[in-house]
C-alpha cells in the first residue's frame, strides 16, 4: 500500500495494485476566495500550488468523493478526469451532481462493502463538526452536511481507513473498533468556521484517535492548504514532539508513503 499525499485532502491511494485518487480539488493557487462563513475569509485558497501537473495526478483507475464540497472537488478536476473514469460517491444526492458533469461510471459505496478489483470499500460515517451546530449553519450557506469515510480491506494488505472531514465522535470511534485499521488517513488543519466551531480533527482529536487505537499508524492529511485552517504541519509536529507521539505521519505535498504488505 502506498499513500501519495498531493495538497490538502487530495491523496492517492495505490492499494492491491489499483490506485484511487481522493477527493481531486485541483484548481491553481488562490483561484477562489476563502469561506466567509469561515475564519480567515479574507485568504484566498488554495494557498499552495499543486506538487506537479494535474495529468500525473488524474492517470488513476478510480476516483473517491468524499463529500461535494468545493475544496474537496472542483471544474479542474471534472474537467480533467475521464469520464468513463469509475467513481465512487457516498450518496444518490453526490451520484447525480457527478453525473450531470458527464461521468458515465458511478457507484455508491455501502456501509455493507462495495466490490471493486478484488477490494472491499466500505463507507463510514462522520461529523463535519458538531452536527447540531455545523448542519443548520452548512445547509443556511447551500452546503451539503454529510461526509464520508471509506475503509479499504484486501487479503495481503493492511487495512487502511481514510476517516474523512469529520471530528472525533462517536462515529469514528464505531469505525475503529468495527474495521481496527492498521493506518488511518485523518484531515487535521483544524479548519474553523467563525463561531470557533472546528469542521475537522485538531490536536485533541488526534490525540482520542491515539488512545482508542493506540497500535495504528496516523497519516496528516488535510494541511496547510485552505484558508480557514487553525493548525498547520509545522504545529503538528511541534506537538508529536511535545507529548512524544511516534505513530503520527505528517506527509509534504507530494510525498509518497509506503506500507508493507500484511503479515
Amino acid at each position: 500500500m502506498k499513500i501519495q499525499q498531493i495538497r490538502n485532502a487530495t491523496i492517492i491511494i495505490e492499494y492491491n495494485g489499483t490506485k484511487f485518487l481522493i477527493d481531486p480539488w485541483l484548481g491553481p493557487k488562490d483561484y477562489m476566495p476563502g469561506f466567509d462563513v469561515a475564519v480567515h475569509g479574507d485568504v484566498r485558497q488554495p494557498r499552495v500550488e499543486l506538487p506537479f501537473e494535474i495529468e500525473k495526478i488524474v492517470d488513476v483507475n478510480a476516483v473517491i468523493l468524499t463529500h461535494f464540497h468545493p475544496d474537496h472537488w472542483d471544474q479542474y478536476a471534472a474537467d480533467s478526469l475521464n469520464k468513463g473514469i469509475k467513481f465512487f460517491v457516498q450518496s444518490e444526492i453526490d451520484k447525480k451532481i457527478i453525473g450531470d458533469l458527464g461521468f458515465t461510471n458511478i457507484e455508491i459505496i455501502s456501509p455493507e462493502g462495495t466490490q471493486y478489483k478484488g477490494i472491499t470499500l466500505f463507507k463510514t460515517f462522520t461529523q463535519h463538526g458538531e452536527r447540531e451546530k455545523l448542519a443548520p449553519m452548512m445547509s443556511q450557506v447551500g452546503l451539503p452536511y454529510d461526509a464520508m469515510g471509506i475503509v479499504f480491506r484486501t487479503e495481503g494488505e493492511k487495512t487502511l481507513y481514510v476517516a474523512g472531514d469529520t471530528i472525533y465522535c462517536h462515529e469514528v470511534q464505531e469505525a475503529l473498533d468495527k474495521y481496527k485499521p492498521d493506518v488511518i488517513v485523518v484531515n487535521a488543519c483544524a479548519a474553523t468556521v467563525l463561531t470557533g466551531d472546528r469542521l475537522i480533527m485538531n490536536y485533541d482529536d488526534i490525540a482520542n484517535v491515539i488512545k482508542h487505537a493506540p497500535n495504528t499508524i496516523i497519516v496528516a492529511s488535510h494541511m496547510d492548504t485552505v484558508s480557514h485552517l487553525t493548525i498547520t504541519r509545522k504545529d503538528l509536529k511541534a506537538f508529536i514532539e511535545r507529548e512524544h507521539i511516534t505513530n503520527v505521519l505528517i506527509p509534504d505535498d507530494g510525498e509518497t508513503l509506503d506500507f508493507p504488505p500484511a503479515k
